[in-house]
């Protein structure tokens, strides 16, 4: 039953994430559209797996950087420049991740797009 409570628990958090974070909600069209993307262009398995890899590290690290800044929030809700910096911090990481995986991203379609014309 615990094993149940946990997935429960889990899938309220995404949930959250779909109904209250807009960032996480932009992402998350972003990779429904990619997806699609990968099905027009017929990428081959691998292409997928790389493909499926960064939009879980990109939609992971926005789930962490969003509870990281609620619990920061939580802890000090006036401004402090120590949160801030973790904030910072964690904000960089999605950013990293999504610099990284739209250079995959150009990589694995821009050949395919430039050659539909």
């Amino acid at each position: 039953m615990r094993v149940i409570k946990s997935f429960a628990c889990a899938f309220e958090g995404l949930k959250d994430c779909l109904l209250h974070e807009k960032n996480f909600r932009i992402q998350y069209v972003i990779a429904l559209l990619i997806i699609i993307a990968g099905l027009s262009f017929s990428i081959s398995k691998m292409e997928w797996l790389v493909i499926l890899l960064c939009l879980a590290v990109v939609l992971c690290f926005e789930i962490i950087n969003s509870a990281i800044e609620k619990l920061c929030d939580l802890v000090c809700p006036q401004f402090n420049l120590t949160i801030k910096k973790v904030k910072d911090m964690s904000a960089s990481a999605v950013l990293l991740a999504a610099i990284i995986s739209f250079i995959i991203g150009c990589v694995i379609f821009l050949p395919r797009i430039i050659a539909l014309f």
